[in-house]
C-alpha cells in the first residue's frame, strides 16, 4: 500500500499510514492542495514545459514534443519519461527529445506537474540521478524535495481512496 514511499525514513512512512488508516490523507492533501492545474492538452503542456525550459535551460538541447501518455505508470513504473530519438532524414541523423508525463497529472495540482516537468527537464542535462541533478532540480523547484513527497503520498492516495478532486 505505501510503495511510493518505501526509500523514506520510517517516521514519514508512519504518519502517512496514520493518516490513510484513519482516511484523512485526501482531506489534507485538498486542504495543501485545494486545486487542480489548468493544464488540460498537450499543447497547453508543451508550453507550459517550454517556459519552464526557457526560464532555466536555455542552452540545453530543444524539445520536439511533450505530452501527457496514458501508458507511463503501468508500462515504465514511472511518472515521466524523457526520451531521445535519433532519426534519418535526408542523409542526415537528427535528434528528437520527447518529454512525456503520465496522464494521470493531468488533472492534479499544479505543484505536482511542475515537479514531474522540472525533473524530467533537468534529464536535459544530467541523465543519471546524482548529486547534480537533484541540485538542478531545486535550482528550478526549490521545494523539490517536498513536493516529490506530497506527490508520492497523492499517488498513495489515488490508489488507496481514489482521486481527491472527483469527490
Amino acid at each position: 500500500m505505501l510503495k511510493y514511499l518505501l526509500h523514506y525514513p520510517q517516521p514519514i512512512i508512519e504518519q502517512a499510514q496514520h493518516l490513510i488508516t484513519e482516511d484523512r490523507l485526501g482531506a489534507w492533501l485538498l486542504n495543501k492542495y485545494p486545486e487542480q492545474h489548468d493544464v488540460r492538452n498537450n499543447k497547453a503542456l508543451y508550453d507550459y514545459t517550454m517556459a519552464l525550459k526557457n526560464q532555466y535551460l536555455r542552452k540545453s538541447a530543444p524539445l520536439n514534443k511533450v505530452l501527457f501518455d496514458g501508458k507511463i505508470s503501468q508500462m515504465h513504473q514511472a511518472l515521466g519519461l524523457n526520451i531521445s530519438r535519433t532519426m534519418v532524414h535526408g542523409g542526415k541523423l537528427k535528434a528528437r527529445k520527447e518529454i512525456r508525463i503520465g496522464a494521470l497529472f493531468q488533472h492534479a495540482p499544479e505543484a505536482f506537474l511542475k515537479m514531474i516537468v522540472v525533473h524530467e527537464l533537468a534529464h536535459l542535462k544530467e541523465a543519471d540521478h546524482n548529486k547534480s541533478f537533484y541540485q538542478l532540480c531545486c535550482h528550478m523547484e526549490p521545494n523539490y524535495h517536498h513536493l516529490e513527497l506530497d506527490t508520492r503520498l497523492y499517488m498513495t492516495q489515488l490508489e488507496v481512496f481514489g482521486d481527491i478532486y472527483s469527490r
